[in-house]
């Protein structure tokens, strides 16, 4: 069994508060720049076992005092550990795709204190493509369809692809209100027969069963 890089402990001293500090700012502008797309983590590597000190567009379901991950590990135990590795495939808690990077922060000595961390939803594009072809069409022939084969688990998801296209967003950014525009559309359409409709749905949005019902029946 492999075993796991030790921790080594990196004093805090002021200079590495102050960096912290301007790390977070950082992490806030790329979060608010980037949402809904890229979740950014900025990992204190001092404290290995409650590293997540700032978090942005969630999507790993992590939480501020999280402990550091593997790579986090690594560069705690080795200085020479590569400081920047972009673009490198990574997978989320629920399967879904993501392309990550890490930035790894040194101090004046040379040493490991902050990492920052992007990880950008690829599943998003998919959404964001029906966007842009329809945003892209000059001929006027976009429509959106007045029902959905009640068979396919496909139709339902396209339809809720063109509802959020509609709104310029994508169906797993949908505020409240809006699920509920989607439902009673999917209601009325007769989407909601297919098979499995609340299970389809809830997938595509990223919610519960139980956040689907709920909106279902406001």
């Amino acid at each position: 069994m492999k075993s796991r890089p030790r921790k080594k402990r990196v004093p805090d001293r002021p200079d590495h508060a102050l960096l912290l500090s301007q790390l977070q700012q950082i992490a806030q502008g790329l979060g608010d720049t980037f949402a809904p797309f890229c979740e950014v983590v900025l990992h204190d590597l001092r404290h290995a076992d409650h590293s997540v000190v700032a978090l942005y567009n969630n999507l790993s379901g992590r939480e501020v005092g999280d402990p550091t991950t593997e790579l986090g590990l690594a560069r705690i135990a080795d200085e020479s550990y590569p400081q920047v590795l972009s673009n490198y495939a990574n997978t989320l808690p629920d399967g879904r795709q993501t392309k990550s990077t890490s930035i790894g922060i040194k101090d004046v000595d040379g040493k490991y204190v902050a990492a920052l961390c992007l990880n950008i939803d690829l599943t998003l594009f998919g959404a964001l493509q029906g966007m842009l072809n329809q945003f892209g069409r000059t001929d006027g022939a976009v429509r959106v369809a007045e029902s959905l084969e009640p068979a396919g688990a496909d139709a339902l998801r396209n339809h809720i692809d063109a509802f959020a296209a509609r709104l310029s967003t994508t169906p797993r950014s949908l505020k409240t209100e809006e699920r509920r525009m989607l439902m009673r559309e999917l209601r009325q359409n007769g989407g909601l027969e297919v098979r499995r409709a609340a299970e389809i749905v809830a997938a595509h949005l990223g919610v519960s069963r139980a956040t689907v019902y709920n909106d279902d029946k406001e």
